[in-house]
This record gives structure tokens, C-alpha cells and sequence, in this order.
């Protein structure tokens, strides 16, 4: 028995209470998650020396400029081992875009000499310095987040709105929210995750006044849910989840949050309020699949699994999986459209990207029913009529009720000859993904789809082991 079973057992009569399992398990994640002093003290003289260094190349270029540090490190919410400083160089707002862009990469290159340019919005440098994951942003320096350029020109109003609020309790109590959602699985704003950011989740712990009161609150919300911490007046979003940015009141923090990983969130703060234990903050990895294992799996669900595989477009995760989802959409109502009824599906990639379809049907007639219009609208029923008339391919056409009706010959009956076809084209593809699919694609059907268990293997055996 674990000692996280063991605190919940003694948890009856004569053992601990409830909010003692609670307290024990948080004071627990805390000796993990909690930066001890030496961690501090070192990302204060790198973070430091970051700051005067892009300073001094800064206000070579221009004598307006300034540099803050910004994100969790600057709000003391960090997790002990995130090992990232973000170093913000404000410009004044005179300057253009295309010389603020300019001098940017200057004082990132200067600031981090072995740097790397990267893009967001605009370009920036990227690199590490003693073992810190170091950014370095050009943004303008505005009176306020709704006069904002550019989605980064936010992030000082965000960083000095939290540090004038949050207390060391709260900022503990943070780490804790940041590793509890990191452990469920629904940590990070990116369009691949869809979850909850670092700035939302600070936010949350605000509005609650805490880790425990915002599992409470949340146990029990009723989507839509709406706060506005800093109270703008009722605003219209249509999200699951609304927190209006205190700092620009036409912006919604939790935009990006699907209603699912909003879900999941109510779903284990219930679990955890019922039943703590360290569990939940620790990401679970499911064992791979075996090729055997994979097989077992297709012949107890009598389903048809198919996939699509292809060389992954080259663009950054945010560009790519909207696309993929996209395409995943397109591709599984494309295959529901011609009868092949869609199970389930998902999507995932590395170097090669997949969409993976399972089928309750996978082989369909050779004919399909075709329903036209009544008998007594008569110039549609007459054009449809004459349409089958002549067919010789075609049964019918004949009345059922008030309507004629053929059966004609479907155009595919398997999932494959449909995928293999230039129809697979027509059902609303990614632009990316569309282009990555006319340099090529590989069809997998049934068991052919334990190839993908190489590089797959991990997303394959969360799909057959799905949890909320």
C-alpha cells in the first residue's frame, strides 16, 4: 500500500480528519514545488545581470528605453525547477514597428550572444545562460494594455497588476494551482493544450483567495462562468470560462480554454477535495502499447481504426494544430458523409503528423439510398425523376410514401478508397496540411495502424486508455 492510500485509509473514524489528508498532502507538494532561497538567490544575480546587459545595449539605441523582467519569476510564482527568465525591452511608443523589430533582435543578440531568433509576433532572441531558458522581447511602452501593438506589449501591465496583489500565501498557493493543473494535464495556453495559462491561473488564485477555495468554487461552476476581478461591466464572450483581463477589459483571459479541459479541471478538483493525494500532481505517462496489445484492443471494440499519415508541415505548434484539428474535423465528417460512421478520432505529430479515425462501420454496400423530393413539388420531383430514369446503374427510381426514391451506386464503400481519393481534398483541409498531403500521404487500415506505434506509441495508449 502507498503512502498516499495509507493517509486516506486512517481518514475514518479515530484517524485523521479530512482537512488534515488535505493539509498533508499540500504541505508535501509545497517541499516540491517551493523555491528554496539558494534557487532564488541564483535567479536573482542571473536574472540581474540579464537586466543591466540588455540595458546598456538598449540605451545605446535609444535613451527612452527600458528593461523589466516579466512572467512568473518576476511575480515570485515560479515553480522550483522552471528555470525561465523573460527580460521585456520597453521602447517608447513614437518609434515604428519595423525599427522597434530592429533594435529588438540587437539588444537580444547583445544580451544573449549564443542566442537564436525566434518569432511570435514579432522576432526575438531565445537562449540559455547558466542553465536558464532566457527570452528577450522588444515591446512598446503604453499607458495602458488597451492602447497594446501587439499581444506582448500586455505582459508588463499583467506582471505589475499581479505584484501589487499577490502576497507570499498566495504566490505559494499558486505554485501549487500551476502543479495540480500541470498534473491533471491542462496546464499551458497553447493551441495544442487549449488550458489554463500561468496568468489565469494567478488570477483565479486572486479572485478565490486561494488554492482550496478556487478547487471549491470550481467543483461547483456552471458554464458559463464569468468574473471580473477588476468589475469593467458585463462583457460578451462565449466561452466556457470568462476572466476578463483587469488590464483590458475587451480581452478574455481563459479564451483559449476548451470546454473540455474546463471540465477536467471541475472533474479533479472534485476527485482531490474528496480524496487528496500528491497523485494529482504528478503527470501520469501511460505505459506504450505493444503491437499485440494494440490488435487486442481493435478486436474487443469489432471497430475499424484508419489513419491518415504525412509528413508534418513545418510551422510552430500554435499554426499547427489548429490545422490539424481542422483537417481532423474535415476528414472524420468526410467519412461520416459517405456512411463510415466516426467512433472516435484524434489527431497527433512530431516530424510526421497523424489523423487517427475509428470507425463503427468500415465497409459499406455497393448501393446507397437516395431520397428525393415529393411526388407534388413538381418541377424538383420531375428534374430528379428524369436525373434517374434512364440509369441503368440505378434501382428505381420508386415512391415510398409521397417521395420518389432511388438506390444507386455508392461511390465508395470502403474508408480506404475514400481516403485514397482526390475527394479526400474537397472536405475542408488546413492549408498547411493540404499542401503536406499533395507531396504524399500513407493510408493505415486495421492492424496496419500498429506502424504507427514507433513514434506514436505514448498518444496511441492514452487514446485506448482515456481518462477524464
Amino acid at each position: 500500500m502507498s503512502e498516499d492510500e495509507a493517509d486516506r485509509d486512517e481518514s475514518g473514524p479515530g484517524g485523521p480528519s479530512a482537512d488534515d489528508d488535505f493539509e498533508t498532502v499540500v504541505s508535501r507538494v509545497r517541499d516540491r514545488v517551493d523555491p528554496d532561497e539558494d534557487e532564488r538567490a541564483r535567479l536573482r544575480e542571473v536574472a540581474a545581470t540579464l537586466a543591466e546587459r540588455a540595458e546598456t545595449a538598449a540605451t545605446e539605441l535609444c535613451a527612452d528605453a527600458d528593461v523589466i523582467q516579466v512572467g512568473s519569476t518576476a511575480r515570485n510564482t515560479w515553480i522550483s525547477g522552471d528555470r525561465d527568465i523573460d527580460v521585456f525591452v520597453r521602447f517608447p511608443p513614437e518609434l515604428d514597428r519595423e525599427t522597434l523589430e530592429e533594435y529588438g533582435l540587437e539588444v537580444g543578440h547583445a544580451t544573449l550572444p549564443d542566442g537564436h531568433e525566434e518569432y511570435a509576433e514579432h522576432p526575438y532572441v531565445k537562449g540559455e545562460v547558466e542553465g536558464f531558458a532566457v527570452d528577450v522581447v522588444p515591446c512598446f511602452r503604453l499607458e495602458s494594455a488597451t492602447e497594446i501593438r501587439s499581444a506582448v506589449d500586455r505582459t508588463p501591465f499583467h506582471t505589475r497588476y499581479l505584484a501589487e496583489r499577490l502576497d507570499g500565501d498566495l504566490a505559494d498557493d499558486v505554485r501549487l494551482t500551476k502543479q495540480f493543473l500541470k498534473g491533471i494535464g491542462v496546464y499551458g495556453s497553447d493551441l495544442r493544450t487549449r488550458g489554463f495559462s500561468g496568468y489565469l491561473t494567478e488570477l483565479l488564485v486572486l479572485e478565490y483567495g486561494g488554492f482550496r477555495p478556487l478547487l471549491e468554487a470550481a467543483a461547483d461552476w456552471q458554464p458559463p462562468v464569468e468574473l471580473d476581478p477588476e468589475n469593467h461591466g458585463r462583457a460578451t464572450f462565449g466561452d466556457p470560462l470568462v476572466v476578463i483581463d483587469p488590464t483590458d477589459p475587451e480581452r478574455n483571459v481563459a479564451a483559449v480554454c476548451s470546454a473540455a479541459n474546463v471540465a477536467r479541471f471541475q472533474h479533479y478538483a472534485r476527485e482531490f477535495l474528496e480524496g487528496p493525494s500528491v497523485d494529482y500532481f504528478e503527470p501520469v505517462d501511460p505505459d506504450v502499447l505493444t503491437a499485440t496489445q494494440l490488435r487486442d484492443h481493435f478486436e474487443r471494440r469489432a471497430t475499424t481504426p484508419v489513419a491518415v499519415r504525412f509528413d508534418s508541415p513545418d510551422l510552430v505548434d500554435d499554426q499547427l494544430y489548429p490545422q490539424l484539428q481542422k483537417s481532423l474535423e474535415g476528414i472524420a465528417n468526410g467519412l461520416d458523409d459517405r456512411g463510415f460512421d466516426v467512433f472516435r478520432a484524434t489527431t497527433f505529430a512530431d516530424d510526421v503528423a497523424v489523423v487517427f479515425v475509428e470507425l463503427a462501420v468500415g465497409e459499406r454496400p455497393a448501393v446507397e439510398r437516395h431520397a428525393g423530393p415529393p411526388v407534388h413539388v413538381r418541377s424538383h420531383a420531375e428534374g430528379f425523376y428524369e436525373a434517374y430514369a434512364d440509369d441503368p446503374d440505378a434501382y428505381g427510381p420508386f415512391i415510398e410514401d409521397d417521395r420518389y426514391v432511388t438506390e444507386r451506386e455508392r461511390e465508395f464503400t470502403t474508408a480506404r478508397a475514400f481516403l485514397e481519393s482526390d475527394r479526400l481534398f474537397d472536405v475542408g483541409l488546413g492549408a498547411h496540411v493540404e499542401t503536406a498531403l499533395e507531396d504524399g500521404y500513407e493510408v493505415l487500415v486495421g492492424t496496419e495502424t500498429t506502424g504507427l506505434l514507433p513514434e506514436f506509441g505514448e498518444p496511441l495508449a492514452e487514446y485506448f486508455d482515456p481518462r477524464p
